[in-house]
This record gives C-alpha cells, structure tokens and sequence, in this order.
C-alpha cells in the first residue's frame, strides 16, 4: 500500500496536471500554439540539466537510444501541439478528458509492439468502455453550427493518439533502461524545435505577455515540465504501477472541475457521462494488476 505522504504527492499532481489544462488556454490568450509548446520545454531544459547535474545522472551517453529518443521527441511535440491548438477551439474540459484516451490507445499499440504485453479480455472489455466516451462526447456537437469546436474536440482526441504513441516506444524501447530524466531531456529538446517551426509557418508568437500569459507559462515550466515531472519519476521508482491505477481518473476529474470553476465553461451531461466512462476504462484495464 502507497505511505499516505506519497498518496497526498500523489493527488497534488494529479490536481495540477488538471489545473494545467487551464494554464495552457489562459497562456494560448497571448501565446501561439506551436510557440507556446515549445518554449514550455526550452525553458524547462536547463533546469532539468541543473537536477541531472545534482543527482549525478549522465546526459551525454553513446547507448544507441537516439532514434528511439528522437521518435518520443516527435511524438511529445505532436502531442503538445495538438493540446495547445484543440485548447484555442474548445473546453479545456474537453481536452483533458480526450487526452486521457492516451492509456487505451498505449494499451492497443502494447499488444502489437512490447513483448508480452497483451490484449487480454480484461484490457479489452475496458478499451471499450473507455472509448464509448468520445461518440458520446461528440454527439452534442452535431448539428451544432461550423464554429470549430468539433474540429478542436478532433484534435484534442489526435493528442491522446500521440500520447499513447509516446507510452509505446518507451515501452517498445531501450528508453525503458536508460535514466527516466534523459528520457524527458529526448522529448524537451525535440519540442523546444516548435519555437522556430512555428514562426517559419506565420505564427504570431508571443503577441500579448500580459501578467497572467507570462504566469501560466511559468506554472507550466516550473510546476509541471520541472517540479510535476521530477516528482513523478521519484514515485514511479518508489512504487509498483499498480498503486497507480486507483489515482488515474483524477487528472480528467480536476481538469474538468477546474474549467468549470476558472473558465465558465459548461459542464454538460455529455462530458460528465465521458468523464465516468474514462474513469471506468481506466480502473477495468488495472484492475488486478
């Protein structure tokens, strides 16, 4: 049984990887996507550099981890633009709970790529509540008027896609053995390429640091790229991934709560229902394990 002091750790990131949901829109006010994404890694780089220098961890190292290293990078980008750019055209309760589809896809890609990692009948039975959540997610955006959110729900579902791309080569991967803090160094580096990127396509940029833009981008440099993450490999490694599986559904739950307290925004019968339907996916597929 997870000590209760890492139990509260715990639900403390998962309260604020929901809570940067809202950070990430209220960052998207001032900041273009692409940018945004990328400067959220690039300023978090250093400071990780700083901790592997602190804890004695070797950044530069000939391993043969680079192609599979520059895939996550890739896949992490993608996924963090997707977020940033869904979070412009609809809820951040949306988007957190399309993106925590990420686990069932990870699951699906498992089966076919990590050795012994299979599709039981146990995993399936819970892919297929999970994923009963987006027709029902959508369903109260047809017939709506072309305004694109249902464009931004599909782009917030294509960010939970590269999430769980992400999980799978890891898994599928030496990254699995290598230190988890070069792993994250990977995927930062390769995101911190969308700053150019995103001006060489004609985004704006930074056009409006206000107070509250420059504070969001810091929470989401600090708290999350830096302190959630850290935080995070250190329970990973002190705990079996089954003492998770319990504390999974609360990200989605806290963005949710958190759009509806912060931002307004609606909270209707449609994303409760697939709020419930994720959060029945994921205990299911962990259940026993």
């Amino acid at each position: 049984m997870m000590p209760a002091r890492d139990a509260v750790l715990l639900v403390a990131l998962c309260a604020a990887w929901g809570f940067a949901q809202v950070t990430m829109k209220w960052g998207g006010e001032g900041i273009s996507p692409l940018v945004q994404a990328g400067l959220r890694s690039a300023l978090a780089i250093p400071f990780i550099l700083l901790w592997c220098r602190l804890r004695g961890v070797t950044v530069f190292r000939r391993d043969g981890t680079l192609p599979a290293g520059l895939l996550a990078g890739l896949l992490f980008s993608a996924e963090f633009w997707a977020i940033f750019r869904a979070l412009e055209l609809t809820s951040a309760a949306r988007v957190v709970v399309l993106l925590y589809t990420a686990p069932f896809f990870a699951v699906i890609g498992a089966h076919f790529l990590v050795r012994g990692d299979r599709l039981t009948r146990r995993k399936l039975m819970g892919l297929v509540i999970a994923f009963a959540s987006v027709p029902v997610l959508f369903a109260d955006r047809l017939g709506a008027p072309g305004d694109g959110a249902l464009m931004g729900d599909l782009i917030g579902l294509a960010s939970g896609l590269f999430w769980g791309g992400t999980m799978v080569t890891i898994k599928a991967s030496g990254l699995t053995r290598i230190a988890s803090e070069r792993t994250l160094l990977y995927q930062l580096a390769v995101s911190a390429l969308l700053i150019p990127l995103g001006y060489a396509i004609g985004e704006r940029g930074v056009f409006d640091p206000s107070p509250r833009v420059l504070g969001s981008l810091a929470f989401q440099v600090l708290g999350i790229a830096v302190v959630s993450y850290l935080a995070w490999f250190w329970l990973v490694k002190r705990h079996a991934a089954s003492a998770f599986a319990p504390f999974l559904f609360l990200t989605p739950a806290f963005g949710v709560a958190c759009g509806w307290l912060l931002l307004g925004e609606a909270v209707t019968p449609a994303l409760l229902a697939s709020l419930l339907l994720v959060g029945a996916g994921i205990w299911v597929i962990n259940r026993g394990e």
